[in-house]
């Protein structure tokens, strides 16, 4: 809700200019580029990652509230929400950085997988239905107290955690130095070839898919002659394709695994890209096949990053978790910046549809680092063991968990 509430509030109340937009905007992605590698080597070092994720979400909280209170006083102004939007920000790059370990701690092995589909069909839904029930909320009660919504759903989070019951144990990596965990975290997460492959493969796939977005409302209203209104109903309908994909995913890696679903979902990827860029015809035909889709597209999203996590959580021995989870968030999320300049740019000397289609076969060269790597089954017949530290000084993987022990979004939070 805070994506449209806070920068409404900065547009219709304080009047802000374009560069104050600018840095509201950096605002929210600044903290995951600042501190989300170190972030990973603080989740790795914590007996217990519960309290650390309600604390980020009260702080949250708290940050939200004085939103309307300093509108209310009348001393809100843009620098106070830019400092809104970085404490909000870094609180939640601590938050997923603590969480991806949680998740392994407190769910069993078996659940592992059906746990991933379950927070990525939540995130899925959250996305769609957010920035809408804050476009009511700010119709309603006016942008400032249509963030207090935020800060009630940041302490909503906090008393969920809190009544979790289930105990969590975990065994903390020796710190041999701040730079020196870091470095730990980014060299598992190229020397190990699953765990490359499926960050080249994340990397990849939002570039592409940000410079696709960069374009893509110019291209669907003045190409393509779609209805303002309708376009959002086109988008909540990843969201529905979000729900299902969780649900097929959950049951197939059961029968299939992990590898198999992860090794044809990415064949689909650009499947939705493609079609908007060929797309001509009638109307009906058009709103049919964006509907359809887009449909299949949140499902694959959902399927893809469900499998990346649990895979993520398999071959990432449990004092490296963290910092793996970090080093692929801080890479997946950071190419997003540029991969919108780059869209953006390119549209502008070679036209809306050319960069459409380009991003189509960008995103299918995905599919490159994921089918060439040990994932594929016939080139992983022997399990492929968990990343280890890669200095002999570093401590051996905990005897409790082993190579099937099992995700930025990366999708994100």
């Amino acid at each position: 809700m805070s994506k449209l509430a806070i920068p409404l509030t900065a547009v219709t109340l304080l009047a802000a200019s374009p560069s104050q937009m600018g840095l509201l905007t950096a605002a929210a992605s600044v903290p995951a580029l600042v501190f989300g590698l170190q972030s990973g080597a603080i989740a790795d070092r914590l007996t217990r990652h519960r309290p650390l994720m309600i604390a980020c979400e009260l702080v949250s909280c708290a940050a939200a509230a004085t939103v309307p209170m300093a509108w209310l006083l009348g001393l809100l102004n843009v620098a106070w929400l830019i400092t809104v939007a970085l404490v909000i920000g870094t609180a939640g790059v601590l938050f997923r950085a603590a969480n991806f370990p949680y998740v392994a701690a407190v769910a069993a092995p078996s659940q592992r997988t059906e746990a991933m589909a379950g927070l990525n069909a939540s995130y899925s839904v959250a996305s769609v239905s957010g920035p809408s029930l804050a476009g009511l909320l700010v119709q309603l009660f006016t942008a400032p107290l249509a963030v207090l919504a935020e800060a009630l759903s940041f302490l909503t989070s906090a008393l969920l955690l809190r009544a979790i019951r289930t105990p969590e144990k975990n065994e903390p990596a020796t710190s041999r130095g701040m730079w020196n965990d870091v470095m730990e975290g980014l060299r598992t997460s190229v020397t190990h070839p699953a765990l490359r492959a499926l960050l080249g493969a994340g990397v990849t796939i939002n570039f592409f898919a940000m410079a696709y977005t960069a374009i893509y409302m110019l291209y669907m209203v003045n190409t393509l002659n779609i209805p303002k209104p309708l376009i959002g109903a086109l988008i909540a309908l990843s969201g529905i394709g979000g729900i299902l994909g969780a649900w097929v995913t959950a049951r197939l890696s059961k029968r299939y695994g992990e590898n198999r679903i992860l090794l044809v979902s990415v064949l689909f990827f650009p499947i939705e890209i493609l079609a908007v860029g060929l797309l001509t015809g009638p109307l009906w035909w058009k709103l049919s096949l964006l509907a359809l889709t887009g449909t299949i597209t949140g499902g694959i999203v959902v399927a893809f990053a469900t499998c990346m996590g649990a895979i993520t959580l398999r071959e990432t021995s449990p004092e490296l978790r963290g910092r793996v989870n970090a080093t692929m968030t801080f890479a997946v999320q950071g190419v997003l910046a540029l991969g919108g300049i780059t869209g953006g740019i390119l549209a502008e000397f070679i036209g809306l549809r050319p960069v459409i289609l380009i991003c189509a076969a960008g995103i299918a060269l995905s599919a490159v680092w994921i089918w060439t790597s040990p994932l594929r089954p016939h080139r992983n017949r022997h399990p492929t063991h968990p990343a280890k530290p890669s200095s002999a000084s570093s401590p051996p993987p905990s005897h409790a968990m082993n190579s099937l022990t099992a995700l930025k979004r990366h999708t994100p939070r």
